[in-house]
């Protein structure tokens, strides 16, 4: 799941939400926005039964992918866009 919150000026608080054991092991959000670099954005587990990590962007269009343990590449439907070559957001 993802979600966002406008903060002051052009920017925006995205936050990354899996559950906390599915997919077993840490799990990192690579993206355009961190150069596709794994570990850089590590989910972290949360009480609540929750891994999240939470970024700030300014507007544009970003690709992403969630990179999991053993190198298993996940999608979130919850983005703007699913496509081949993963996921979109527009902010």
């Amino acid at each position: 799941m993802i979600k966002r919150n406008k903060l002051f000026g052009n920017l925006t608080r995205i936050t990354f939400c899996l559950p906390r054991d599915i997919p077993p092991g840490a799990v990192s959000v690579v993206g355009c926005f961190n150069d596709w670099e794994p570990g850089r954005h590590e989910l972290v587990a949360r009480r609540d039964g929750t891994r999240t990590v939470t970024v700030r962007l300014r507007p544009g269009v970003y690709r992403f992918r969630y990179l999991a343990t053993g190198g298993v590449w996940l999608d979130d439907d919850t983005a703007d866009r699913v496509d081949e070559r993963g996921c979109t957001l527009v902010l």
